[in-house]
C-alpha cells in the first residue's frame, strides 16, 4: 500500500493556555494514498500529539460534524482526499463562529437560528400514532427532497459572506430547511415561519453570492432556496395590498 509524507499546519487554540490561536505544523506526518484530511488528523491525534482537538463521527460525509476549513475553502475533513492537495495542507476552524477549542467551534448562534424557523412539520390536523402516518406521493416528496438533504454542517454558514458581516443573519442552512417544511405537502406552517424568514434578518439579507450552494456537500443548494422563498414572499406581498387578495 502507498504512503507519503504530508506536511499539515493547523490552527491551534487552548483557552486555558492560549491568549490568541496560532498554527502549528506537523512535518513528515505518513499517510496512506486513499486517505482523507480527517484520517491524518486522527494519525497526529493518535501518534503525535494527543492535545489536538476536532469533532468528527460518521467518517462518510453524513453526520456534517467534521466541517474545517482546509486550504481556505470550507469542507468536510472526511469528504477531502489527500490526493487532491499537495504536500502542504493548512487546516483551520470553521469561520464566522468562535472558537471554543483548536478545530472545535460554538455552534450555540446556529442552533438558535435553526430553532426560530421551526423545522419540523406543522400539520393541519394532529393525528395520533394510532391514526397512522401523513401520507404523500412521490411527486410530493421530490418537491422538497433536495432541500432536506441538509446535514447541519455549517460549511454554508462560513463561506457566507453576510454571515460574517452581520451574524443576526439567519443564514442559508435554516432558511434553506424553513423551505424545506414550507414545501411540503403535509405542513401548514407558513405563516408561522414567516415573522423570521421573511424578516430583514432572514432572507432579505442575503445578497446571492451564492458560496453557500458552493460549498454544500449535499447539493441542497440553499441559495437557490433563499431566492424561491422571496419570490413566494414577494407575491404574498402583493396579493397582501389588493382587494381580496389573502
Amino acid at each position: 500500500m502507498s504512503t507519503r509524507e504530508i506536511t499539515l499546519k493547523v490552527l491551534r487554540y487552548r483557552p486555558e493556555v492560549d491568549s490568541k490561536p496560532f498554527f502549528q505544523t506537523y512535518e513528515k506526518v505518513p499517510c496512506e494514498e486513499e486517505w482523507v484530511v480527517l484520517d491524518a488528523l486522527n494519525y497526529i491525534k493518535d501518534e503525535i500529539d494527543r492535545t489536538l482537538s476536532f469533532r468528527w463521527s460518521c467518517h462518510m460525509f453524513v453526520c456534517g460534524s467534521c466541517g474545517m476549513v482546509i486550504n481556505g475553502e470550507p469542507k468536510l475533513s472526511c469528504k477531502a482526499f489527500l490526493r487532491d492537495y499537495g504536500k502542504k495542507i493548512t487546516v483551520e476552524p470553521l469561520a464566522n463562529f468562535p472558537i471554543e477549542r483548536d478545530l472545535v467551534v460554538v455552534i450555540d448562534d446556529f442552533v438558535e437560528k435553526l430553532l426560530s424557523v421551526k423545522p419540523w412539520v406543522i400539520p393541519k390536523v394532529k393525528k395520533s400514532l394510532d391514526d397512522g402516518a401523513y401520507n404523500q406521493t412521490p411527486a410530493q416528496l421530490k418537491s422538497f427532497k433536495q432541500y432536506s438533504m441538509c446535514i447541519n454542517c455549517l460549511l454554508c454558514y462560513s463561506a457566507c459572506p453576510q454571515y460574517g458581516l452581520d451574524n443576526s443573519f439567519v443564514g442559508p442552512a435554516s432558511l434553506a430547511l424553513a423551505h424545506r417544511y414550507n414545501m411540503d405537502s403535509r405542513d401548514v406552517g407558513r405563516k408561522a415561519r414567516e415573522d423570521v424568514v421573511a424578516s430583514a434578518e432572514g432572507i432579505w439579507e442575503c445578497s446571492f453570492v451564492g458560496a453557500c450552494s458552493q460549498v454544500c456537500p449535499k447539493d441542497v443548494d440553499p441559495a437557490g432556496a433563499i431566492q424561491q422563498i422571496k419570490i413566494t414572499s414577494a407575491i404574498d406581498y402583493v396579493m397582501s395590498m389588493v382587494p381580496g387578495g389573502k
